[in-house]
């Protein structure tokens, strides 16, 4: 893709930043729910004042989106993605083409963006909380075409510069380990706590990665797939416990001494809300950061009588992918055993099937120039 004149957003005759740019990019397009993508050739993004346009040199698939991508109905608790949708929330990339109002940016500089246009002014904007900004715009929904493509449109005030010390597959791991930074935080961790993660998918192994670099004591991951548990032990994990074969809160008592102070619950499937309070002992704490798209049941009076702290976490703040990048910069955070696979838009489609069903794979990415 050549380098391109700056457009001034006062000068489009529309608001749709696809339209009539004159040249075409592949793209992996949803088109309706349970259907495989397709690779297609789609409209390029055209920039405004504001934004940034990125030759995308890695994108992960997300576990989220493999649920959208299947999601029925209202049992799902959220709308089916529009037809046409080009997902693809994890990703990073090259400049290629800048606003009038780039700020910093130039053609040429590697970034990492949060998925997200937002005002960039407003009270939420400016506290680094743009994903609360009434006016965000979300990539990957519909809105916005995300990474699953040769190019996307991103905002400048919600895009970051990747450091040499961060390469293209480590800069599409930093939307995924935000999202565990912010849910450590929200667990307000103690250094010499224990804590249980339950869930060893890329969310639940980042967490293992943060709670140990902030100190905590125990730190244990349950799952039923023995790869991910392998892994978890790679990131950061003290132990590992095999829910298919022992008891979870057993196991953990026998090794950390007590249940766990802390409970990251990372599966997202209805039921493990309810067996983390089941978990948990008196006066725990519990966050929240498992996706339960389906309808769930869950005993009040467990946390109740437990007296349970539970939150629920959501996306991240703009300094916590600053952290993510600043500490992977300086090798203080490794996520590199997460990723499992590199693939192009020839075998891209077929992955993310595959992924639906696969559990042993973690983290597979994207590279749209293979």
């Amino acid at each position: 893709m050549p380098e391109r004149g700056i457009t001034d957003k006062d000068a489009l005759t529309s608001r749709n930043p696809y339209a009539e740019t004159g040249t075409t990019m592949r793209a992996a397009v949803y088109h309706e729910p349970g259907a495989p993508l397709t690779v297609e050739h789609v409209p390029e993004p055209r920039v405004s004042s504001g934004d940034l346009v990125i030759a995308v040199h890695r994108c992960g698939i997300c576990g989220s989106d493999l649920h959208m991508a299947d999601m029925h109905g209202p049992d799902s608790g959220m709308r089916p993605l529009p037809a046409g949708t080009v997902m693809g929330h994890e990703f990073s990339g090259e400049v290629v083409e800048t606003g009038s109002n780039a700020g910093d940016f130039r053609i040429g500089d590697r970034v990492t963006a949060m998925p997200f246009i937002a005002c960039g002014h407003c009270a939420a904007c400016l506290t680094g909380a743009g994903y609360r900004c009434a006016e965000a715009c979300y990539s990957a929904l519909g809105e916005e075409r995300g990474g699953y493509a040769e190019y996307m449109r991103v905002g400048v005030a919600e895009t970051l510069h990747l450091p040499h010390g961060v390469d293209d597959e480590c800069g599409a791991l930093v939307e995924p380990f935000a999202v565990a930074l912010h849910g450590i935080n929200a667990a307000r961790l103690v250094p010499g706590e224990r804590v249980l993660i339950m869930g060893g998918g890329p969310i639940g192994l980042a967490c293992a990665a943060w709670a140990r670099y902030f100190g905590a004591r125990d730190v244990e991951v349950s799952d039923f797939v023995p790869e991910r548990l392998a892994l978890a032990e790679r990131l950061g994990a003290t132990g590992t416990i095999d829910a298919k074969k022992e008891s979870v809160v057993g196991a953990f008592k026998r090794r950390a001494g007590q249940r766990p102070d802390v409970i990251i619950e990372c599966v997202g499937l209805p039921g493990t809300q309810q067996l983390a309070m089941d978990y948990a002992p008196m006066g725990g704490r519990i966050v929240v950061l498992g996706v339960c798209m389906a309808p769930d049941r869950i005993q009040p009076v467990k946390a109740l009588t437990k007296e349970l702290q539970i939150n629920y976490a959501y996306m991240y703040r703009r300094q916590e992918f600053e952290l993510t990048i600043d500490l992977m910069n300086r090798e203080r955070i490794d996520p590199t055993p997460m990723l499992t696979g590199t693939v192009g838009f020839d075998s891209f489609a077929k992955t993310f099937e595959a992924l639906k069903t696969d559990k042993t794979a973690c983290k597979v990415q994207l590279d749209p120039r293979i």
